[in-house]
């Protein structure tokens, strides 16, 4: 498993979840665009965002699955999104990364700063081969995180994934440790 861990960037902080931010999780979760992308329970509730807080969020650390971080802004403290790592493949040293950002944050630059902090800390920290990114081929925001991540499109998998509305075409992209060398 991945250890307890702490990232910081210029602009924020990357952290285990705790209580505090169960307000904040719950209001990004419940929002329009967060849950046209993902299939999170609808309606959020307080009661979903304390689970994943206080529980869910490390127990997935705990298992070897990856490891979820609460983005915080350094100088407020407030929750502005999550950034994390799922389907961790320990043996072939992949993993693939998946986030949101609060409503209150978007527009800022935060999905690609906090992504870009956390496949530094897995390529070259962890000397991970290969992370991943699926976004939905209509989720622009998505995509132009990745972009802005410095990940590589590689193409479509049809119908892979699954959103509230039903299925939906992905854009698979891959980062490998030289990128990041790459984009210096």
């Amino acid at each position: 498993m991945f250890p307890e861990t702490v990232l910081h960037t210029d602009r924020l902080v990357l952290r285990p979840f705790t209580d505090a931010d169960v307000q904040d999780t719950q209001a990004s979760c419940a929002d329009g665009l967060t849950q046209r992308w993902l299939p999170l329970p609808r309606p959020y509730t307080l009661d979903d965002a304390a689970a994943w807080c206080t529980s869910v969020s490390h127990a997935l650390r705990e298992s070897g699955d990856g490891i979820h971080f609460a983005v915080t802004d350094t100088r407020t403290e407030r929750l502005v999104g999550t950034v994390g790592l799922k389907k961790t493949d320990w043996r072939a040293l992949t993993s693939e990364v998946g986030y949101w950002i609060s409503p209150w944050a978007r527009g800022h630059g935060i999905g690609a700063e906090a992504t870009r902090a956390l496949a530094r800390w897995l390529l070259t920290d962890h000397r991970f081969e290969r992370l991943e990114l699926r976004a939905a081929t209509a989720n622009t925001a998505s995509l132009r995180t990745a972009a802005k991540s410095g990940f590589h499109r590689e193409g479509i998998l049809r119908n892979a994934g699954f959103v509230h509305d039903g299925r939906v075409d992905l854009v698979l992209f891959s980062l490998l440790a030289d990128d990041l060398t790459a984009g210096e």
